[in-house]
C-alpha cells in the first residue's frame, strides 16, 4: 500500500501542467483578442506574468514608432497648408503676371512671329478652306451644346468652360445637359450650391474629371456668394480686361485658357485663347518657339503678337482645322495636300507657296455661305440656326 501512494502524486502533477497548458494558451488567445474580460482563476496567475513579460518586451519599439509618425503630421500640418496656400498665391501672381493685359508684351521678345502679314494670309488659307467666322451679333447660350464661353451670363460661360476642359465637345455637352436636367434647368446655381458636391459630380460625370470640376464649380459659387451675395459676375462686362482676368484667374482651378475663352466669346473683347489644336498648329506653323514652351507661354506670346482682329476668327478656324485636316489633326503626318502646310512649310513662311495658290484662294474668295458662331450668313440674309458644330457646319459647307 505505500508504494503506490507514493507514486500517485507523481501523476498528479502532470495532469496539472496539462490544465495549465490549456489555460496559458486560452489567456494567450484572450490577451491577442484585447476584448475578453482580464480576470483569471489563482492558478492562472503565472502565466499572466509571462503574456506581460512578452508584451512588455515586444511592444514598447513598434508602439512608440507608430505613435510618433501618426502624431508629427499633425504638429506639422499648419506649416504644410501655409506652404501650399503660398505656393498657390504664387502661382496665381506668375500666371496674371504673364497674363497681364495692361503689358501685351511676350515672354519671347525675340521671336517676332508671327508676323501680323503670316496672321492675314492664314486666315485667308483657312477661310478658304472650312469658311469665314464672324462673331454674332448677339450671344445666345446653346440649349443644345455645352459651347465654351457661349453664353449672355458671364457665370454661365465659365461654368460651361469648365465642363469643356481636357475632354470632348460630345462629352461636355452630355454633362451640361445632364446637369441642367438633374437641377431643373440652367442658371439653377443656388439649387446646385444647396445640393452639395457629391451631386454635382454624379451629374457631371458623363464629362469626365467629374470630382475634379464639382470642386471647383462649388468653390466659385460659394465664393462668388460670399463676395457679391447673388450668383452673378456680370459686374464683369464693365470690368476692363485685366480685371476681369484677374478675377476669373483667382478662382482655383480656373487657368489662363478657360478666363481667355470666356473673354472672347462672352465679354466680346479680343483675347487668344490657346488650346490643343491652336497649340499643335501653331508649333506646326512655326509661330511658337520651339523645346519647351508651355501652353500658357505659347498663349501669353501668342495674344502678344496677333492683331487684335485676327484673334476672333484665327482661334476657331484653328481649332475647326486641327479636328477635321488629316494633315494637322494630332499624330497626322504632311502629305502635300493641306494648303496651310505648303505655305507654312517646315515651319516658315513661303512666298513663293502662297503666290501659287494666293490666285486661287483671292479669286475664289471666302465661299458663299459664311459661317458664323450660332448662324449661317448668306448674302446679306441672316438666318438663325443652332448649329452642331461638326457636321452641320460640314454640311453648310458642301
Amino acid at each position: 500500500m505505500p508504494t503506490p501512494r507514493v507514486k500517485s502524486p507523481l501523476r498528479q502533477p502532470l495532469r496539472r501542467s496539462t490544465r495549465n497548458t490549456t489555460a496559458n494558451q486560452e489567456i494567450k488567445i484572450e490577451t491577442a483578442d484585447h476584448e475578453k474580460d482580464h480576470e483569471q482563476d489563482p492558478v492562472e496567475a503565472v502565466p499572466v506574468k509571462r503574456a506581460a513579460r512578452s508584451r512588455t518586451a515586444a511592444s514598447p519599439s513598434p508602439k512608440k514608432a507608430k505613435r510618433e509618425p501618426s502624431s508629427s503630421p499633425d504638429a506639422h500640418k499648419p506649416v504644410k497648408i501655409k506652404d501650399e496656400l503660398a505656393k498657390a498665391e504664387a502661382l496665381k501672381d506668375r500666371k496674371f503676371k504673364l497674363f497681364s493685359a495692361t503689358s501685351r508684351t511676350s515672354p519671347f521678345p525675340d521671336f517676332p512671329r508671327p508676323t501680323p502679314h503670316e496672321c492675314t494670309i492664314a486666315h485667308r488659307i483657312l477661310a478658304h478652306i472650312h469658311g469665314e467666322r464672324h462673331r454674332p451679333a448677339s450671344i445666345i447660350a446653346p440649349t443644345t451644346s455645352a459651347g465654351c464661353g457661349n453664353s449672355p451670363s458671364v457665370l454661365d460661360a465659365l461654368i460651361r468652360t469648365i465642363l469643356s476642359q481636357n475632354t470632348s465637345n460630345a462629352n461636355s455637352t452630355r454633362a451640361k445637359l445632364s446637369m441642367d436636367k438633374e437641377y431643373g434647368g440652367c442658371d439653377k446655381w443656388a439649387e446646385i450650391a444647396h445640393g452639395g458636391q457629391a451631386r454635382l459630380q454624379k451629374a457631371i460625370q458623363s464629362g469626365g474629371l467629374a470630382a475634379v470640376k464639382s470642386k471647383v464649380i462649388m468653390g466659385i459659387l460659394d465664393q462668388i456668394k460670399d463676395k457679391y451675395g447673388v450668383y452673378s459676375l456680370d459686374h464683369l462686362f464693365r470690368a476692363s480686361d485685366q480685371e476681369a482676368l484677374q478675377e476669373m484667374m483667382s478662382f482655383p482651378g480656373v487657368g489662363p485658357k478657360t478666363a481667355s475663352c470666356v473673354l472672347l466669346f462672352c465679354l466680346q473683347r479680343p483675347s487668344f485663347a490657346v488650346d490643343t489644336h491652336v497649340y499643335r498648329i501653331t508649333g506646326l506653323l512655326g509661330w511658337r518657339p520651339g523645346g519647351a514652351t508651355t501652353r500658357e507661354e505659347a498663349q501669353a506670346h501668342l495674344d502678344a503678337v496677333i492683331p487684335d482682329e485676327e484673334k476672333y476668327p484665327l482661334h476657331l478656324l484653328l481649332v475647326t482645322h486641327g479636328r477635321r485636316c488629316e494633315e494637322c489633326k494630332a499624330g497626322g503626318k504632311s502629305g502635300g495636300k493641306c494648303e496651310l502646310r505648303k505655305v507654312f512649310k517646315g515651319g516658315r513662311f513661303d512666298a513663293g507657296a502662297w503666290a501659287e495658290i494666293a490666285e486661287v484662294v483671292e479669286g475664289e474668295g471666302v465661299k458663299e455661305k459664311e459661317i458664323v458662331e450660332g448662324e449661317v450668313v448668306k448674302g446679306n440674309a441672316v438666318k438663325q440656326k443652332v448649329v452642331k458644330k461638326e457636321a452641320a457646319v460640314k454640311e453648310e459647307q458642301e
